[in-house]
């Protein structure tokens, strides 16, 4: 069995309206949300065996903290730029290729294309706020067959969310 975590990136900060979006780094909110969100993770013992992260700014942080809270080796991380503001089908398509070997993979990146991945693998949510989590396991051999036919919700949690 596989397991799927999609983690939005924590909170960002908008003091600087000059950057680029891309840009902008964690705002406060997103640097204390995440190290809790990195402890429910832990509590969970999921551990991935490779975090697949969005070039901006924030969800770099964000994959940062979670190895961090993790305690993880940094090269569990691959920055990819095409999970920048991706669709859903891009999403997708970037975990149906990764190796067989990773069996735990942390997907680091942004809404919209989230919630409609989320859906699209037949789970259900209104939106994954910041630093949300959605947890899927799927019962496929290969990653190229992850499908809603094999894709079950494992959990849901973020960080107003009560456990």
């Amino acid at each position: 069995m596989r397991k799927i975590v999609l983690l939005r990136h924590a909170k960002s900060s908008w003091d600087d309206y000059g950057l680029r979006d891309h840009d902008r780094p964690l705002g406060p909110r997103g640097w204390r949300d995440m190290p809790e969100m990195t402890k429910r993770l832990k509590a969970r013992a999921i551990f991935p065996d490779l975090i697949l992260s969005s070039t901006a700014l924030r969800a770099k942080q964000t994959a940062q903290l979670v190895i961090e809270g993790l305690q993880l080796s940094p090269n569990v991380l691959i920055m990819n730029e095409s999970l920048y503001h991706a669709s859903a089908e891009a999403i997708l398509n970037q975990i149906r290729n990764q190796s067989n070997s990773v069996n735990v993979l942390f997907v680091v990146g942004h809404n919209p294309g989230f919630n409609d991945l989320i859906e699209l693998l037949g789970g259900s949510i209104d939106n994954l706020p910041t630093s949300g989590q959605y947890g899927f396991t799927a019962e496929c051999e290969f990653w190229k067959d992850l499908s809603s036919a094999n894709a079950k919700t494992l959990f849901i949690d973020y960080p107003k969310k009560s456990n």
